[in-house]
C-alpha cells in the first residue's frame, strides 16, 4: 500500500507541477526538481533511491524510442558528422577531461575510479535540452544535433564507464576498450535492424490498431535485454530500431495504427519525461546525509562537484568550437540553405544540460568501491547544476544572440506548397481512375473529392495570413463547424439519456464528432505569428521560373499595394479574399479562395508562370507550371 500510494503521489506531483509550470512559462524540468529537493526535505516522506535497473531498463529504454520513433531520418543523416562528433568524440574527450580534472583537486580517487566520474558525467540528456530547445524555439537543426546527439551518447558513455568499472578490479588494455565499444555499437545496430525487420514483417501482414500498439511498447524493452544479453549496447539497439520504424511508420502501418501509436506513446513520454526530473530531486536528502559520512570532508566533496561541474561545461564548449570546422564544413541547413554561425554553435556547446542517465550510471559504480558517495554526489551536484545553470540561461543567450528559430510563415508556406503537391499527385491518380466517360461517375463523386481536397488546400493557404482585418474562409468554416458540432454533441447527449438508442452507437457517433473536431483547420490560431519576411524556398524543390532573372519584379509601385484591386471581380460584382500579381504582367487577381479565382484563370489564358501575393505583410511567390513557392 505504502508504495501505491508513493506512485500515486509521483504521478499527482508531476501533473500538478507541470500544469503550473506551463501557467506561469517556468521550464517544467526544473520545477519539478526543485519541488523534488524540497519534498525529499520533508520528515516523514520516504526515502526514493533510484536503482540503476529501474533507471536503464525501465526508464531509459521507452524514452529513447519514443524521441526516436519521431526523429527525421533524413534529418538525422543530413546531421550525421556533428552528431556523431558530439555523442561519440565529446563523451570520450569529457570523460578524460573531467577524470584529471577530479584527479587534480582529490589525488585520493584513483584513475579508474576518475574516469567512471567522467562517464557518469560526460553523456546530456535527451528530454532537457529538446524541451526547453523547442519551447524557446531554437533552431530546428540545432535542436536536430541535439536530439540526434542525445540519442546515441548514452551508449558511448556507458561503454566507457563499464570499462572504467572492468578497471578497478584490473587493468584494460586500448585495444580493449576499443574492441569493447566496436562490439556494444556493431551488436547494437543489429539487434536494432533485426527488431526492425521482424515487426515489419509483422506490420505488412496487417494488424490491428491496439495490438499495433501494444508491439510498439515492447519493442524498445525487448530490444534492448535482446543487446544487453549478447554484451551489445541496449541503448544503439533502441535508437536504431526507432529510427528505422518511426521512418517506415507510413508504408508500414495504417493510418489508424499510427494515430493511436502516437496519442499513446506521447502520453507515456509525457509522464515518464517529468516523472525522471522529479526523481532526480527526490535523491537530495539520502545524498546529502551519506556525504557527511564520507572520509572526506564535505569541502572537499564540495569541491570535487563544483569543479567537475564546471569542466563538463567549459569541455562541451572548448569541443564545439575546437571543432566547429567541422561542423560547419560539410553543407549548409538542408532547409534554410543557411551555413550555421558561431551563435548556433555557442548554443549548441551550452545546451549541455544532464540528466537521470547521469544520475543512473553513478549507481552503476559498485557499492563496495572507495568514494562511491562521491561519485554519486557529482552526479547530483552537475544534473542539478547543468539544469539549473543552462537550462535557465539557455532561453536568455537565445535572445541575445537572437537567433532565429523556426519561422511561422515559411513553415505555413511549405506546409501550403506540400498540400499543393501532393494535391496534384493525387488528381492525377483520379484521372486514371475515372477517365472521360462521364457514365463513370453516375453520382458526382468526383466533384465531391475535388471540393474536399481544394477545401483542405485552401485552409493550408490562409494561414499565411491574408486577407487582414477579415475572417478568412477557413476560419469562418472554423468557427461554425465548431458551433455546430457542439450543438450537435449536445442532442445526442439528449438522446442517450433517454436511453432509446445503443450506448456502443451513442459511442461511435461520439467517437466520429470527436474525430472531425480534432481535425478542424483553426486557421486563426495562428494567423497572428505568421510574417512572411524572408520566405525561403521549399526545400529540395528546383523551379526555373522562380530563378528567372526576368520575373523578378513585375512593375508595382509597393506603395501602390494598398490600393490595389481585382479588376475582374469588380466587373462579375464578386468579393475576392486575397490579391495576386502577375510577374510577367503585373495583371492583378484574386487566390483560389476567392469565388472565381481570376489569378489562376489568368495563368491558364496567358501561361504566366510566376504570381507573387500584395497582401499586406506577405513577401513570396508561387509558380503555378512547378507547384513551387519562393
Amino acid at each position: 500500500m505504502e508504495i501505491a500510494l508513493l506512485l500515486v503521489g509521483i504521478a499527482v506531483t508531476v501533473i500538478a507541477g507541470t500544469a503550473v509550470a506551463e501557467r506561469r512559462g517556468f521550464p517544467a524540468p526544473l520545477l519539478l526538481i526543485a519541488v523534488g529537493i524540497l519534498v525529499s526535505l520533508i520528515p516523514g516522506v520516504p526515502e526514493v533511491r533510484l536503482e540503476p535497473d529501474v533507471v536503464l531498463l525501465g526508464l531509459l529504454p521507452p524514452l529513447l524510442y519514443a524521441a526516436a520513433v519521431r526523429t527525421s531520418l533524413v534529418d538525422f543523416n543530413a546531421n550525421r558528422r556533428p552528431i556523431l562528433l558530439l555523442s561519440i568524440g565529446l563523451v570520450f574527450f569529457t570523460t578524460a577531461g573531467v577524470a584529471v580534472v577530479v584527479r587534480l583537486v582529490v589525488p585520493e580517487i584513483g584513475w579508474p575510479l576518475a574516469f567512471a566520474i567522467g562517464a557518469v558525467v560526460a553523456p546530456p540528456d535527451a528530454v532537457a535540452a529538446t524541451a526547453i530547445g523547442r519551447r524557446i524555439g531554437l533552431p530546428r537543426r540545432v535542436v536536430t544535433i541535439l536530439e540526434g546527439e542525445s540519442l546515441l551518447n548514452d551508449a558511448s558513455a556507458l561503454v566507457a564507464l563499464r570499462t572504467a568499472i572492468a578497471a578497478l578490479g584490473a587493468s584494460v588494455t586500448v585495444l580493449e576498450v576499443g574492441l569493447d565499444f566496436l562490439v556494444a555499437a556493431g551488436g547494437g545496430v543489429a539487434v536494432g535492424v533485426l527488431f526492425f525487420l521482424v515487426v515489419g514483417l509483422v506490420r505488412r501482414r496487417g494488424v490491428d490498431p491496439d495490438i499495433d500498439t501494444g508491439i510498439s511498447l515492447v519493442v524498445p524493452f525487448a530490444s534492448y535485454l535482446v543487446a544487453e544479453e549478447i554484451h551489445a549496447s541496449g541503448v544503439v539497439a533502441v535508437v536504431v530500431a526507432g529510427l528505422l520504424l518511426g521512418h517506415k511508420a507510413p508504408v508500414l502501418q495504417t493510418a489508424q495504427a499510427r494515430l493511436a501509436q502516437r496519442t499513446n506513446w506521447r502520453t507515456v513520454t509525457f509522464l515518464l519525461e517529468n516523472t525522471v526530473f522529479l526523481l532526480i530531486g527526490l535523491q537530495a536528502d539520502w545524498l546529502v546525509a551519506d556525504v557527511l559520512d564520507s572520509e572526506l570532508s564535505p569541502a572537499r566533496v564540495v569541491a570535487v562537484s563544483l569543479a567537475t561541474l564546471a569542466a563538463v561545461v567549459v569541455l562541451r564548449l572548448i569541443w564545439v568550437f575546437g571543432i566547429r570546422w567541422a561542423l560547419v564544413r560539410p553543407d549548409p541547413d538542408p532547409v534554410s540553405g543557411v551555413m550555421p554561425d558561431f551563435r548556433q554553435s555557442f548554443l549548441v556547446g551550452w545546451a549541455g544540460m544532464r540528466g537521470v542517465v547521469t544520475l543512473a550510471a553513478a549507481f552503476v559504480v559498485p557499492e563496495d568501491a572507495d568514494y562511491r558517495e562521491v561519485v554519486l554526489m557529482v552526479a547530483f551536484v552537475v544534473v542539478a547544476g547543468t539544469l539549473f545553470g543552462q537550462g535557465l540561461t539557455l532561453p536568455w543567450f537565445a535572445r541575445r544572440l537572437a537567433v532565429r528559430g523556426p519561422d511561422p510563415a515559411e513553415d505555413a508556406l511549405a506546409r501550403a506548397t506540400l498540400l499543393q503537391q501532393a494535391a496534384a499527385a493525387g488528381f492525377a491518380r483520379l484521372d486514371e481512375l475515372t477517365g472521360d466517360d462521364p457514365s463513370g461517375d453516375p453520382h458526382q463523386v468526383r466533384s465531391t473529392i475535388e471540393g474536399r481536397v481544394e477545401a483542405r488546400n485552401f485552409a493550408a493557404w490562409e494561414r499565411l495570413g491574408t486577407t487582414a482585418g477579415e475572417e478568412a474562409p477557413s476560419a469562418t468554416y472554423h468557427r461554425w463547424r465548431t458551433e455546430m458540432i457542439a450543438a450537435e454533441r449536445d442532442r445526442i447527449l439528449e438522446i442517450r439519456s433517454s436511453g432509446t438508442v445503443p450506448s456502443e452507437v451513442v459511442s461511435e457517433v461520439l467517437a466520429m464528432l470527436d474525430l472531425e473536431e480534432s481535425m478542424l483547420d483553426a486557421a486563426e490560431e495562428d494567423r497572428a505569428e505568421i510574417r512572411a519576411g524572408a520566405g525561403g524556398r521549399t526545400a529540395g524543390v528546383t523551379c526555373a521560373d522562380l530563378d528567372d532573372p526576368a520575373l523578378g519584379a513585375d512593375g508595382l509601385d509597393p506603395a501602390e499595394e494598398e490600393g490595389l484591386v481585382c479588376a475582374d471581380c469588380l466587373e462579375s460584382g464578386t468579393r475576392w479574399v486575397a490579391l495576386r500579381a502577375c510577374l510577367t504582367c503585373g495583371r492583378v487577381g484574386c487566390c483560389d479562395s476567392s469565388p472565381l479565382r481570376h489569378a489562376t484563370a489568368h495563368f491558364h489564358a496567358t501561361a504566366h508562370p510566376v504570381v507573387r501575393s500584395v497582401e499586406p505583410g506577405e513577401n513570396w511567390r508561387w509558380c503555378f507550371v512547378h507547384h513551387t513557392t519562393a
